[in-house]
Order: structure tokens, then sequence, then C-alpha cells
């Protein structure tokens, strides 16, 4: 059950980055026009990579005792990473407007793909429980 747990507990985690990116993205697409605006982006893989890391991994919290909480709830911490601008605006915006649309669109492909993930396994566990 631990297993089945830990694999349901990383695509959440990967579903509470891919929301925090929208968040970014949107961001980046409602400040296309302000002056100085520096795109960003978050490194999804690596972040991911960091919030499934082992019991070492920097960073983790170490339950020490048996009554320790296990830590739940709440993003990854994400670094916000500032996007090189391929043709930056005279007036200092790195916002590439269609290239934001792309990423937007993107990730919100894969959160729904990973929220079908998810029910698609919840579902086949509610069957294999219920014997149906």
């Amino acid at each position: 059950m631990d297993l089945l747990t830990q694999r349901l507990d990383a695509h959440g985690r990967a579903l509470e980055l891919l929301a925090r990116r929208q968040q970014v993205l949107a961001a980046n697409i409602a400040n296309a026009d302000t002056p100085g605006y520096q795109a960003r982006d978050i490194d999804f893989a690596a972040t991911l990579a960091q919030a499934q890391g082992g019991p070492n991994a920097p960073g983790r919290l170490v339950a020490t005792a048996t009554r320790h909480l296990q830590p739940h709830g709440g993003a990854p911490q994400a670094d916000l990473l500032y996007r090189q601008a391929e043709q930056p605006a005279l007036d200092g915006n790195t916002v590439d407007l269609d290239r934001e649309r792309a990423s937007f669109a993107d990730n919100a492909l894969r959160y729904e793909a990973t929220v079908r993930f998810i029910n698609s396994n919840v579902r086949t566990m509610l069957s294999a429980i219920t014997g149906q």
C-alpha cells in the first residue's frame, strides 16, 4: 500500500508544480505589455526531481521520532528563473507572447493528462476493492 500512495503522492506533487507553472505563465502573458517586465518560468523537471528526491535530498524533512508529523500540503518550492529574450523589446520587456501562449497550452494539456491518469488509477483501485 505504501508504494501505491507514494506513486499517487508523486503525481499530486506534479499537479501542484504544473498549477504553479500555469500561474507563472499566466503572469507572463498578463504582463506582455508591461515595460521592463522579465518573463519567468519554472524548470519543471528539476523541481519535480528535487521534490521526489530520496530521504537524504536537500531540504527534505526527516521524521526522527514516531510521533513526528509527515510533511504534506503545499507545492514544492519551485525556483523562478528569468527567461532569456530572443528578441527583447525596446522597453526591456522579455515576454514572447507566442512562446508564452504555446507553453501555457502545453502545460494545460500536461495538467489535464495527469489528472486523467490519477482518476484512472483511483477508478482501477476502487474496482479492485469492490470486486467489480
